[in-house]
């Protein structure tokens, strides 16, 4: 199983570039920020500052859009840093949730996804896209590589996965669901003609290591109140009870009443009143060393083979080091 490191990039740049050092040398094989240009700065400058500090770090957004960002723009940003750093760049993409919504706008259809997801690996690797009916290349693209993954939770949305993406990635680590979802998705990849184990599985959540719970928990539940965004549009397209979502995901919404974005993916966020412990404790990994290592377990036999931390609270370094020290070399050695 590979790590990843998922961070906001706050400023300063300096402080992420300085983490994500820290995360290598821990063992984490992913580097990952979230990519949102009205709240936070823009990742793929600090990319190319990472990428220059470190030696084998993968680096990319979880998750980036095909609107903010137009799909040859994104397919040549990542060819010029895989021209300039070797190929060590992943493309994560989803319909877009912080990013659009700030800036008023809705999230992307699936179907501009999937179009978007073809038109950014084919360019980024040398090959010719259709671009709104007009052919482009990169010319001077060679030997280029990028993994596109997308983000999922929805039915249409994991069949998508299935049938087009490189990679999947799940935000939330709750085993059931994790089975749920991995299963959607191997499955349309079978349909699709594909090999369902040629499909990347990435498990990305909250981790805390530590004895005190209650504490652990208050700096993630923020979490929770992510994931409702995603789980409220479900709700909306498919409706409650519709079979068509597990209930397990989607009954915790039913006190959540709208949501800040000023407080995005941050420890103490106001509109996360209404996430119960118990989603918490399913959705991230807290406690000691022994309980991350029980739910990796779990994970790694769903056939998961990545879990990327959000280490958005007030333990960075200290997750990353314990990571390092007692988790990381259990599951790669």
């Amino acid at each position: 199983m590979d790590f990843g490191l998922v961070l906001q990039t706050d400023p300063p740049a300096s402080a992420v570039v300085d983490l994500m050092r820290r995360a290598e040398s821990a063992g984490f094989r992913y580097g990952w920020t979230f990519d949102s240009a009205v709240l936070w700065q823009e990742p793929f400058v600090i990319y190319s500052r990472i990428l220059d500090h470190t030696e084998r770090l993968i680096v990319g957004p979880m998750v980036t859009n095909p609107t903010t960002r137009a799909p040859e723009v994104t397919a040549s940003t990542f060819a010029t840093l895989n021209d300039m750093y070797g190929n060590r760049t992943v493309c994560g993409i989803g319909r877009g949730d912080s990013a659009m919504r700030v800036a008023g706008r809705k999230p992307n259809t699936l179907a501009t996804l999937c179009e978007a997801m073809s038109i950014i690996r084919d360019l980024a690797e040398g090959r010719e896209a259709d671009v709104g009916g007009t052919p482009l290349r990169l010319p001077w693209v060679r030997d280029g590589k990028l993994p596109v993954w997308m983000g999922a939770y929805g039915p249409k949305a994991l069949a998508l996965a299935g049938q087009e993406a490189d990679g999947f990635i799940l935000q939330l680590a709750d085993p059931t669901l994790t089975a749920w979802m991995v299963r959607a998705v191997r499955t349309a990849a079978a349909d699709a003609g594909r090999d369902p184990a040629s499909v990347t599985i990435c498990v990305a959540a909250p981790a805390y290591v530590g004895d005190d719970l209650a504490h652990a928990r208050e700096q993630c539940r923020w979490f929770g109140g992510m994931v409702g965004n995603h789980v409220a549009d479900l709700v909306a397209r498919y409706g409650e009870g519709s079979g068509m979502v597990p209930e397990a995901l989607t009954a915790y919404i039913k006190q959540r009443e709208g949501y800040d974005y000023s407080h995005h993916g941050r420890a103490g966020n106001p509109s996360t009143d209404f996430v119960p412990d118990e989603i918490v404790d399913r959705f991230c990994l807290l406690g000691p060393v022994e309980s991350h290592r029980e739910r990796l377990e779990e994970l790694r036999a769903l056939g998961v083979d990545q879990f990327a931390v959000y280490a958005m609270h007030d333990a960075k370094e200290a997750t990353i080091d314990a990571y390092g020290s007692e988790i990381i070399p259990a599951f790669t050695g």
